[in-house]
């Protein structure tokens, strides 16, 4: 077997996903929910659409997550312009956790990157993003 870049991947994957749900049981949420919430962190308030896109996931996974999150009082959800369209945003809850969180979620990250120097992390984080889907279209790649 000459081509293990895929399995390698998946591996450090299936591993930090594992730790960073370990960080995250304390706020009582997993790696998944954690994406949503930094993804509105990092955006604002963005469509169920636009979640399901930036994250490379299902729709009603998107859809499933965001329902956990709203019982649990992390994310709201209200009707966008369109009525069908519903746009996702922070509770108050979450706006006062969410900077606690990311920092363990960086102390994390730092743990697990630690024997990679600041420029090889870079180079790592660069080529990571240079992996797209072969079913993007050029506007996709450019946007995301």
């Amino acid at each position: 077997m000459e081509n293990l870049l895929f399995h390698e991947i998946h591996q450090k994957s299936r591993l930090a996903v594992k730790e960073v749900n370990e960080v995250l049981k304390e706020f009582e949420l997993y790696s998944a929910q954690w994406s949503i919430l930094f993804c509105l962190k990092q955006f604002g308030p963005m469509t169920q659409k636009e979640i399901w896109q930036y994250l490379n996931v299902e729709a009603p996974t998107v859809t499933r997550t965001l329902a956990k999150l709203e019982e649990s009082g992390w994310a709201g959800r209200k009707e966008g312009t369109d009525k069908r369209q519903r746009i996702a945003c922070l509770t108050p809850k979450a706006e006062s956790k969410v900077a606690e969180i990311e920092e363990r979620v960086t102390q994390l990250e730092n743990e697990l990157l630690a024997d990679l120097t600041k420029q090889e992390q870079e180079q790592l984080k660069g080529l990571l993003k240079k992996i797209k889907s072969p079913a993007l279209t050029e506007k996709d790649v450019k946007n995301g």
